[in-house]
């Protein structure tokens, strides 16, 4: 049977397309720059507007058995948190403006990294023995929720994080939140309650 040419190249370039997506997944360590910002989108000068889309995103898969599901009790691992530099944008009129977007930007992805470890700590505390899945998507709707919640207040109060100070002082009370859900990170194991 002959496959034709066209539906082998179509199939390659969607191997070669998928490989070149990049990932960053959130560590202390990564600070977002300018240089992350890569989608053809992205316009520094000639605008007078500014605006900033992190990509920054929250994100829980679970593929497993009913009962693996039942005897799981940590489920850090499936919980991510990511930024897509391909997709991430900032419209800034100068560089000066595009800079304080970027810090926005990883206020926005320390952030999701906090949401991500109260929905990890969530997830924990709430599972039962006999739990089944349905009871993880509520959670995750009302993480989400809160999520949105304090980005939009924040891009609101910083106004986009053009006051930097405001900015600042938001970013310090994130990065306190985070390290006192230490037992949240992806690859951490929570520490058991004592009875």
């Amino acid at each position: 049977m002959k496959v034709p040419i066209t539906l082998i190249l179509f199939f390659i370039c969607s191997i070669l397309t998928a490989q070149d997506v990049i990932v960053v997944d959130w560590s202390p360590e990564y600070k977002l720059t300018l240089a992350d910002f890569k989608s053809e989108n992205t316009q520094i000068g000639e605008t007078n507007l500014y605006s900033v889309y992190s990509s920054a995103s929250l994100d829980y898969s679970v593929q497993m058995s009913n009962i693996q599901f039942m005897l799981t009790k940590n489920f850090n691992s499936k919980v991510s948190n990511r930024f897509f530099p391909e997709s991430a944008t900032i419209i800034a009129p100068d560089e000066d403006t595009a800079l304080k977007m970027v810090d926005f930007a990883q206020y926005e992805f320390d952030v999701c990294e906090l949401y991500a470890r109260k929905f990890r700590k969530t997830l924990y505390e709430e599972k039962g023995t006999f739990s089944d899945i349905s009871y993880v998507q509520p959670l995750f709707d009302n993480i989400r929720k809160e999520y949105n919640d304090r980005i939009t207040k924040a891009g609101k109060t910083t106004d986009l994080g053009k006051k930097t100070e405001e900015l600042k002082t938001l970013h310090e009370e994130v990065l306190k939140e985070i390290d006192e859900l230490s037992d949240f990170c992806k690859t951490c194991k929570p520490k058991k309650k004592k009875k």
